[in-house]
């Protein structure tokens, strides 16, 4: 018998929580448990080996569970659906759940390394250039940051999304699919591409550096958020610490989230390393990161990828005192 969390991790999707019980918050409730999303990268993967929110909320009796997920979009949906009431996605993820209406809201941002994303041809593959993608099966998971990429790496060689064959494959579908030459290019984040990346058969076309921005989220169940508020800010204020205290020690980070994922050390190091990251970058919803998201949901709208026009400040998190 799988509990409800397991089962979410083990299809990774969370279309299924909007059938089961219970999943909102009351706001005369206690907070008892936090329930985070996460997935193999970042701070919260980190937080998650460490133990680190674990011992902060240990002394009021708050326990702190956690269900995994491959990517950003089937997140969301159980966050929407409010069996899970925190967690980090990509740029576009919270656009398609804005556009259905989902309940959630922008907690907290993070940025990521633009060259730890990448377009991946295999190494004999006679696509040399991105206007080689041209009518090619390109793979990456629809709604992901991953489809924000192609987008605009398309269009630096003058083509539209509607010029290639899209896959809508997730991370370890789109790997298999990849190894057995059943699509022609991936596009894929770390640590999925920097495993990739060490077969010598893969070759990077180009990676996501110079072409566009590495904006991440935190966001949240708006039903949560507007019960335990002060618990939000504790959650962000506490993952900030193990991001600046594990960008200092990048030996013992390298090892720990390699226990905690399951991806090896050597790849772990690589991500970790690409220009520009750093772990301990977290910070609240400001006007920057609301103007690049608002940007990209006009973008998307104009290219009929979402299906209406969306006011991203309206779902962003104002905060309160704790």
């Amino acid at each position: 018998m799988f509990t409800r969390r397991q089962t979410l991790s083990l299809f990774g999707t969370a279309a299924l929580a909007a059938t089961l019980p219970g999943t909102g918050r009351a706001a005369s409730e206690p907070l008892k448990e936090l329930r985070l999303g996460w997935q193999k990268n970042g701070v919260l993967a980190l937080a998650k080996g460490t133990g680190a929110l674990e011992k902060h909320f240990a002394e009021r009796g708050i326990t702190i569970t956690w269900a995994e997920f491959s990517s950003g979009p089937p997140l969301l949906e159980a966050l929407g659906a409010g069996a899970i009431d925190f967690g980090p996605t990509g740029d576009v993820p919270p656009l398609f759940a804005q556009a259905a209406d989902s309940n959630l809201l922008y907690a907290g941002t993070y940025r990521g390394s633009a060259a730890g994303s990448a377009i991946l041809v295999r190494k004999d593959s006679p696509i040399q250039s991105i206007g080689d993608l041209k009518g090619k099966r390109v793979a990456f998971k629809r709604g992901s940051s991953a489809h924000n990429f192609t987008v605009k790496a398309l269009r630096t060689a003058g083509l539209n999304i509607t010029d290639i064959e899209a896959a809508d494959l997730s991370p370890s579908d789109a790997a298999a699919a990849f190894a057995s030459n059943q699509i022609d290019a991936w596009s894929i984040w770390d640590p999925y591409y920097a495993v990739a990346e060490k077969n010598q058969q893969t070759r990077v076309l180009t990676t996501a550096d110079g072409i566009v921005d590495s904006w991440s989220y935190f966001l949240s169940n708006g039903d949560f958020t507007a019960a335990h508020g002060d618990a939000l800010l504790e959650i962000l204020d506490e993952l900030a610490k193990v991001g600046v205290a594990a960008q200092s020690d990048l030996d013992g980070t390298v090892a720990a989230l390699s226990k905690i994922t399951g991806v090896p050390a050597e790849i772990q190091r690589v991500a970790l390393t690409r220009k520009g990251f750093n772990l301990g970058d977290i910070k609240t919803v400001g006007p920057e990161a609301i103007a690049y998201q608002q940007a990209l949901a006009d973008e998307f709208f104009e290219l009929q990828i979402i299906p209406k026009q969306l006011a991203i400040d309206d779902i962003v998190w104002k905060g309160r005192a704790s």
